[in-house]
Protein backbone atom coordinates (compact mmCIF):
# COMPACT_ATOMS: atom_id res chain seq x y z
CA UNK A 1 0.00 0.00 0.00
CA UNK A 2 1.09 3.92 -0.62
CA UNK A 3 0.10 4.39 2.73
CA UNK A 4 3.13 1.99 3.61
CA UNK A 5 6.00 3.71 1.75
CA UNK A 6 7.47 6.04 3.87
CA UNK A 7 7.66 3.67 6.46
CA UNK A 8 9.07 0.68 4.12
CA UNK A 9 11.62 3.34 3.07
CA UNK A 10 13.08 4.28 6.99
CA UNK A 11 13.06 0.33 7.82
CA UNK A 12 15.16 0.13 4.54
CA UNK A 13 17.62 2.86 5.45
CA UNK A 14 17.50 1.22 9.07
CA UNK A 15 18.63 -2.31 7.14
CA UNK A 16 21.48 -0.95 5.12
CA UNK A 17 22.66 0.89 8.13
CA UNK A 18 23.06 -2.01 10.52
CA UNK A 19 23.46 -4.90 7.68
CA UNK A 20 25.40 -3.35 4.07
CA UNK A 21 25.42 -5.66 1.25
CA UNK A 22 27.47 -5.07 -1.60
CA UNK A 23 26.02 -1.76 -3.15
CA UNK A 24 24.32 1.28 -0.42
CA UNK A 25 20.29 1.33 -1.50
CA UNK A 26 19.34 4.90 -1.37
CA UNK A 27 16.02 6.23 -0.16
CA UNK A 28 15.29 7.28 -3.86
CA UNK A 29 16.09 3.62 -5.04
CA UNK A 30 13.60 2.48 -2.85
CA UNK A 31 10.93 4.46 -3.69
CA UNK A 32 11.56 3.55 -7.40
CA UNK A 33 11.13 -0.21 -6.58
CA UNK A 34 7.79 0.27 -4.56
CA UNK A 35 6.30 2.06 -7.73
CA UNK A 36 7.99 -0.74 -10.04
CA UNK A 37 6.19 -3.39 -7.88
CA UNK A 38 2.66 -1.68 -7.63
CA UNK A 39 2.95 -1.03 -11.55
CA UNK A 40 3.99 -4.31 -12.44
CA UNK A 41 2.73 -6.87 -9.78
CA UNK A 42 4.22 -10.09 -11.64
CA UNK A 43 7.73 -9.07 -10.46
CA UNK A 44 7.01 -9.19 -6.98
CA UNK A 45 5.76 -7.22 -4.05
CA UNK A 46 6.39 -5.26 -0.98
CA UNK A 47 4.64 -6.58 2.60
CA UNK A 48 4.56 -5.12 5.77
CA UNK A 49 4.59 -6.96 9.47
CA UNK A 50 2.17 -4.76 11.58
CA UNK A 51 2.12 -5.44 15.03
CA UNK A 52 -0.71 -3.35 17.04
CA UNK A 53 -1.21 -0.96 14.08
CA UNK A 54 2.99 -0.62 13.72
CA UNK A 55 4.91 -1.43 10.90
CA UNK A 56 7.36 -3.57 12.40
CA UNK A 57 9.26 -5.18 10.13
CA UNK A 58 9.07 -5.58 5.71
CA UNK A 59 10.08 -7.71 3.28
CA UNK A 60 10.68 -7.07 -0.62
CA UNK A 61 9.61 -10.54 -2.56
CA UNK A 62 10.24 -10.94 -6.00
CA UNK A 63 9.55 -13.51 -8.38
CA UNK A 64 11.55 -15.48 -10.96
CA UNK A 65 11.53 -18.79 -12.87
CA UNK A 66 13.89 -20.91 -12.15
CA UNK A 67 14.30 -23.68 -15.22
CA UNK A 68 16.88 -25.82 -12.70
CA UNK A 69 13.56 -25.99 -10.11
CA UNK A 70 10.57 -26.07 -12.70
CA UNK A 71 8.70 -23.18 -11.48
CA UNK A 72 8.18 -19.84 -9.69
CA UNK A 73 10.59 -18.93 -6.91
CA UNK A 74 10.02 -16.27 -4.59
CA UNK A 75 13.24 -14.46 -3.91
CA UNK A 76 13.35 -12.47 -0.35
CA UNK A 77 15.30 -9.70 -1.75
CA UNK A 78 15.15 -8.22 1.70
CA UNK A 79 14.23 -8.54 4.80
CA UNK A 80 14.21 -6.71 7.81
CA UNK A 81 12.43 -6.51 11.50
CA UNK A 82 12.98 -3.78 13.89
CA UNK A 83 15.17 -4.28 16.94
CA UNK A 84 12.08 -4.08 18.98
CA UNK A 85 9.99 -6.53 17.59
CA UNK A 86 13.44 -9.33 16.93
CA UNK A 87 12.84 -12.74 18.55
CA UNK A 88 8.70 -12.69 18.41
CA UNK A 89 8.62 -14.82 15.03
CA UNK A 90 7.55 -12.30 12.64
CA UNK A 91 10.13 -13.91 10.23
CA UNK A 92 9.25 -17.24 10.66
CA UNK A 93 5.79 -16.35 10.24
CA UNK A 94 6.53 -14.96 6.93
CA UNK A 95 7.95 -17.76 5.68
CA UNK A 96 5.36 -20.06 6.52
CA UNK A 97 3.06 -18.06 5.29
CA UNK A 98 4.88 -18.63 1.72
CA UNK A 99 5.32 -22.02 1.76
CA UNK A 100 1.34 -22.34 2.62
CA UNK A 101 -0.78 -22.35 -0.37
CA UNK A 102 -3.87 -21.38 1.51
CA UNK A 103 -2.19 -17.99 2.01
CA UNK A 104 -2.46 -15.10 -0.92
CA UNK A 105 0.72 -13.54 0.24
CA UNK A 106 2.20 -14.66 -2.93
CA UNK A 107 0.09 -15.75 -5.77
CA UNK A 108 1.02 -19.04 -6.50
CA UNK A 109 2.79 -21.78 -4.42
CA UNK A 110 6.26 -21.33 -5.46
CA UNK A 111 8.78 -24.28 -6.02
CA UNK A 112 11.39 -22.48 -3.77
CA UNK A 113 11.96 -19.52 -1.53
CA UNK A 114 15.34 -18.31 -2.23
CA UNK A 115 17.36 -15.86 -0.28
CA UNK A 116 20.53 -14.05 0.34
CA UNK A 117 22.51 -13.47 3.68
CA UNK A 118 25.38 -11.25 4.15
CA UNK A 119 28.29 -13.60 6.14
CA UNK A 120 28.52 -11.46 8.88
CA UNK A 121 24.89 -11.53 9.78
CA UNK A 122 24.90 -14.70 11.55
CA UNK A 123 21.44 -14.33 14.07
CA UNK A 124 19.63 -14.10 10.56
CA UNK A 125 21.92 -16.79 8.98
CA UNK A 126 21.12 -19.22 12.03
CA UNK A 127 17.44 -18.77 11.33
CA UNK A 128 17.51 -19.37 7.80
CA UNK A 129 19.39 -22.76 8.37
CA UNK A 130 16.71 -23.42 11.11
CA UNK A 131 13.92 -22.76 8.57
CA UNK A 132 15.46 -25.24 5.90
CA UNK A 133 17.35 -22.83 4.00
CA UNK A 134 20.70 -24.61 2.62
CA UNK A 135 23.43 -23.15 -0.14
CA UNK A 136 27.00 -23.41 -0.38
CA UNK A 137 26.81 -20.94 -4.02
CA UNK A 138 28.65 -18.09 -4.33
CA UNK A 139 26.20 -15.38 -5.71
CA UNK A 140 27.90 -13.17 -8.24
CA UNK A 141 26.96 -9.71 -9.80
CA UNK A 142 28.51 -7.69 -12.62
CA UNK A 143 26.66 -4.30 -12.24
CA UNK A 144 26.10 -2.83 -15.71
CA UNK A 145 26.23 1.01 -16.04
CA UNK A 146 22.99 3.25 -16.72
Amino acid sequence: MIADDEAIVSMCVALNAEDPGPAPVRPDQMRRTLIKLREEPNRGRAVVCEVDGRAAGYALLISFWSNELGGDVCNIDELFVAPEYRGRGLATALFEQLSDRGQSLWPVRPAALALEVTPQNERARTLYERMGFRGKNLAMRRPLSN
